[in-house]
């Protein structure tokens, strides 16, 4: 039971142009081994798996909206891509909910081999207007302190970035830290940087019930605080971008050599 925890941190969003706009809050997410899910559950009074809590994880939440079992879910993409890791861990960062709430803009899926080399990184982006897509990307150096990757955008996110920009991935993989931070670049130069950073604590009643107090409706406070900012965003008069249809494929495919290709999962 010593995968799962708790990291404290914060996320900061720097937007560099055309108007700049910075702001940073204060979170908790969660890695969950999702094998380790269903004895979780069973030791921990305050959260809860697939049923309401103070805290809980629905796997409904991710995947593809469904009743089957998440690991089994990510197993299956990452086979279906020729990414057979066997019994291999699976690790997701992401908010869990909250008094039954949550939005998670992006979830992190850390993919592990049998010898428990990170193998590959799902990233998992959803937008406000109840779309998900996947960045399938596989690691090539497990040994490296740091994971770096890129793709080209391809699914809609934020009303004031266009389509027309690629994500650039620095990834701490988690441990005592983990960092997560993305920088967004257009054809001239920066567009966006994106970074969560946490420190590791355990995951017990006595840190859930921390947490709480510390960061009382955080994951409420995660979609207002999406909307105030775009607003405020939208105050500094940068010009709305069109919402184009979401890909008919759900997960991109990003090869070793950068390329991506489109795969229905």
């Amino acid at each position: 039971m010593n995968s799962s925890c708790l990291y404290a941190g914060q996320v900061m969003h720097h937007r560099m142009k055309p108007n700049r706009h910075r702001f940073i809050y204060r979170v908790t997410s969660m890695l969950v081994d999702l094998e380790e899910l269903p004895a979780l559950s069973q030791r921990l009074k305050l959260f809860s798996l697939n049923r309401f809590n103070l805290f809980s994880f629905h796997e409904r939440d991710h995947g593809d909206g469904s009743d089957r079992p998440l690991i089994e879910q990510v197993r299956g993409t990452l086979s279906q891509h020729g990414m057979d890791l066997g019994r291999g861990h699976v690790r997701l960062l992401c908010y869990p909910r909250l008094l039954g709430y949550v939005f998670n803009p992006l979830s992190v899926f850390y993919c592990y081999d049998e010898q428990d080399h990170l193998a590959a990184i799902l990233y998992e982006v959803s937008n406000t207007f109840n779309q998900k897509h996947n960045y399938l990307i596989p690691v090539t150096d497990p040994a490296a302190p740091q994971v770096r990757q890129s793709c080209d955008k391809a699914f809609y996110v934020s009303p004031f970035i266009s389509m027309a920009t690629r994500y650039h991935f620095r990834m701490q993989p988690p441990k005592d830290r983990v960092a997560v931070c993305i920088r967004q670049t257009d054809q001239d130069s920066a567009v966006l940087h994106a970074t969560f950073t946490g420190q590791r604590r355990e995951l017990s009643d006595r840190s859930l019930l921390s947490t709480f107090f510390r960061y009382p409706l955080m994951t409420f406070k995660v979609i207002a605080g999406i909307h105030w900012e775009a607003l405020q965003i939208w105050r500094k008069k940068v010009p709305l971008q069109p919402r184009p249809a979401p890909p008919s494929e759900r997960t991109t495919l990003v090869t070793d050599r950068g390329d991506e290709r489109h795969e229905t999962i």
